[in-house]
Formats: structure tokens, sequence, C-alpha cells
């Protein structure tokens, strides 16, 4: 595999810990800390979470303009600052302060994001680009393994704040990673030299076009923002769930919350070897399978105290069982199914559109954590999306081109 796809793993996994170790419990500071109810917990996070909408779009457009590695340097250094931003607001216990700032950090992230899937596009094509998303995804979650479980311990010991430095000093240490090992992308380096004439492209209202005709990937973008109001549950409304109700402390928590790195980081790569050569699609909806089996299952644990610890980690490991399928088509389809000049504009369509079901999923969960006492049937209102998640995700799949499909 190319070298710069192996030192961006390693770069990932340094951003995804430092981002877990306070962002994972973003939440749960709200609720603890601040005394937030969880209908206003879901109303924030959608807030903070809507900046991001633009900002995946604008990076995707600006990736095939700008250039890859520039844009996601730009986008790394602003995400740093932003989690810097985040204890200092959490040192005032400001509300509106550290919301902004986590605001930003989504914003910063979201323009970056689809420079980085570009720049694995760049140097992978089929199969090889599958197993390439594989190692990146492997990289940011052996860095959330080692984020949660620090961040939980870390909080429980020093608090929010001291905790938020820390992680904005690993997000810096990544960044240098990142700026020193990773080289120009093939399409970075076409882009003829600052004073020359550049090469002609599309404008940006024609890429919006391209993508506004494209139906097989609208409604298959449709139906993965539908999948993805179910599986986003895990972000906030698990969490808070599991801490608030099945009264789990932060430790175990954090020890829980990293067996989803952990499988990821060993079951991933085996999870993408079988799924070569199958359809995304179908990976997709295996995946929401698993995800709805182990919240019905965290749900029927309201009613069996005793096996709340053991069946807590049981849950987590088979959701991030069906992460590892959903996490497949996430990373490869958009590329796959974009024009050659669009790979980023794709990507970031995609992200905008999917993460439309990301935003709704914490303020679905808001709310029936706050109106709903029955345990179980927090979690049968919150998985009912996965039916018509999955009929748009079979019926799209049925107009997309075999071999964009293929795993």
């Amino acid at each position: 595999m190319n070298r710069n796809i192996r030192w961006l793993a390693g770069a990932s996994g340094i951003r995804g810990f430092g981002l877990t170790m306070v962002l994972a419990y973003f939440a749960l500071y709200l609720r603890n800390a601040l005394g937030v109810g969880y209908l206003e917990i879901g109303l924030l996070t959608v807030a903070v979470s809507l900046p991001v909408l633009a900002g995946a779009p604008v990076g995707g457009l600006l990736a095939d303009r700008v250039g890859r590695r520039p844009l996601f340097l730009i986008a790394l250094l602003a995400e740093s600052a932003s989690i810097f931003g985040v204890a200092v607001a959490m040192s005032g216990d400001h509300l509106f302060t550290t919301a902004l700032a986590v605001a930003a950090t989504g914003v910063s992230g979201s323009l970056g994001g689809p420079a980085i899937s570009a720049y694995v596009a760049d140097f992978t094509v089929g199969s090889e680009r599958t197993l390439a998303y594989t190692w990146q995804r492997v990289g940011h979650n052996a860095g959330y393994t080692l984020g949660v479980f620090t961040g939980g311990a870390l909080i429980g010991i020093f608090g929010f704040v001291w905790t938020g430095v820390a992680a904005g000093a690993v997000l810096l240490v990544g960044l240098l990673v990142f700026a020193t090992q990773l080289e120009a992308s093939p399409f970075d380096r076409s882009r003829p030299p600052r004073g020359t004439s550049p090469i002609p492209r599309p404008s940006m209202r024609d890429s919006l076009r391209i993508i506004r005709r494209d139906r097989p990937f609208l409604s298959l973008a449709l139906g993965m923002a539908l999948l993805t109001l179910v599986t986003s549950q895990w972000g906030v409304t698990f969490p808070l769930f599991v801490n608030t109700v099945l009264r789990v402390p932060y430790l175990i928590l954090g020890a829980g919350l990293s067996v989803n790195g952990i499988v990821v980081v060993f079951g991933q790569p085996l999870t993408t070897q079988a799924s070569i050569g199958h359809r995304h699609t179908s990976l997709a909806l295996v995946g929401l399978g698993c995800y709805t089996v182990a919240f019905l299952w965290i749900g029927a644990l309201g009613f069996a105290p005793e096996l709340v610890i053991g069946g807590f980690v049981a849950s987590v490991f088979v959701l991030t069982l069906g992460e590892n399928l959903v996490s497949i088509p996430y990373g490869t389809l958009p590329s796959n199914l974009a024009p050659p000049s669009e790979v980023g504009a794709y990507n970031g369509a995609f992200s905008t559109l999917v993460g439309v079901g990301g935003i709704l999923a914490p303020l679905l969960g808001g709310a029936v954590l706050g109106s709903v006492s029955t345990p179980a049937l927090v979690w049968i209102i919150l998985v009912a999306p996965a039916a018509p998640a999955a009929w748009l995700i079979r019926r799209a799949s049925q107009n997309l081109p075999a071999r964009a499909n293929r795993a």
C-alpha cells in the first residue's frame, strides 16, 4: 500500500485520539456539569452540528479546486485551535462559548473531511480503494479507543478543562505528522504552478448541477441519511442512556466505549477482506441490522439491572460489527460513483446529505429520552427509521452501476 496511505492512517489515529478525549463526553458535560435537560441537549447538539452541513459541501468543492493536502492542513490547524477553545470555555462553565467552540471544531473537520477522502481516492482504485479507507478507519478508531478510555479516566480525575487542554496538544501532534509525512497527491501535483494558467474546470455551479441530476446517487444518500439517523444514536443518546438511565459510571463507560475502537482495529480489516466483491448496499443493510439488534438489547437491560455491565459491553460489540460493515460503503461508495473531476464534490455532498440524519439523531434521542420513561420503548422508537432506510437503500441499489457498487 502507498506510504502516504499508511501515514494517513497513523495521523488519523492521533487525530481521533485527540478529538474523542473531550468531544465524546460533550453531552455528559452538558448534563452533569451544567444541568442541561435531555431535550435541550438534543437541541444544542443539533445547533452545534448545523454549520457542519455547510462545511462539507464547501470543503468538497474547494478540494477539487484548491487541492487536497493544502485544504486539510488548514482545516486541521483550525480544528486544533477550536479544541483549545473548548477547554477555555469549559473553564468558566460558559454554555454558549463552549457550544460555539464545539461547533467550530465540527466545521473545521467538515471542511477537511472531503479533501482527505479525495486524497485517498487519488492514490487508489477499485478494491484497493476499499482497503485504503479501511486502514484509515482502523487508524482513526485505534485513536478513538485510546481517546474515550483516556478521556473518561482524565475527566474523572482532573475534570473537563484539563482533559480539553490535553486533547488540543494531541491534535497539534497529529497536525505535525500530517504536515511532515504526507506528500502532495497526484491531483495536487497535476495543478499548474502559481502564476500560470489554471486547468479548465467546471464551475462550482456546474458541479452542483451534476450532483443534482444524479438521481441514483441522491436516492442512495437519502437512504443512508435515514440509516445514519439510527446509527448516530450511538454518539450522544447511547452514552447518555447508559450513564444516566442505566447508572454506569464514567470510568466503566469509557472502558466499555473503548471496546468499539478495539473491535474496529482488529475486526475492520477482516470485515473488509470478507466484504470484497459484495455489494456496498448489502453491507449497509446488514450493518443496519446489527445496530438495530444492539439498540433494542440495550433498552431491554433496563429490566435486568444485574446484567447491565456485561450487557452494555455486548451491545457495543454488536453495534461495532454493524459499524464495520456500514463504514465500507460510507467511505468508498461516493468516490466510486463520482466522475473523475468531481470526487471531492461528491464526497462533500454525500457527507452533507447523510449528515442531516446525524444531526437529527440527537434531537430525536433527546426528545425521546426526556418524554419516555420505559427504557425498552425508548429504543423501539429510535430504531423505527431503520425500516424506510432499508427500503430506500435496497431500491437505490437497483439503479447504481454494478462495478461502482462492488466493494
